[in-house]
């Protein structure tokens, strides 16, 4: 029986999805998929890294501007103490 192409070969481990997680957040510009997976500091599998940016753009973490760049929109505690203390018009 031949694998398929949209068959997982292999899942991240979480450690993996923190890393990719972190360079998101980190980078000082909005980095295209390429790059930011060249700047990871340990090597993935991009079929693993794929998987990965699928996993954050579904739980609302990151998403892709038009031109194809990452941006990190999870958690920012000022943006949310700013929400939390803002007044309802």
């Amino acid at each position: 029986m031949g694998k398929t192409a949209t068959e997982i070969l292999h899942y991240p481990r979480l450690d993996t999805v923190i890393m990719v997680e972190d360079a998101v957040k980190n980078a000082k510009e909005y980095p295209a998929k390429m790059q930011l997976w060249n700047s990871l500091p340990k090597k993935v599998q991009y079929q693993t890294y794929q998987l990965i940016l699928k996993y954050l753009e579904k739980s609302n973490k990151i998403l892709f501007t038009k031109d194809g760049k990452i941006m990190w929109i999870g958690s920012n505690p000022k943006l949310d103490a700013i929400i939390h203390n803002s007044k309802e018009l």
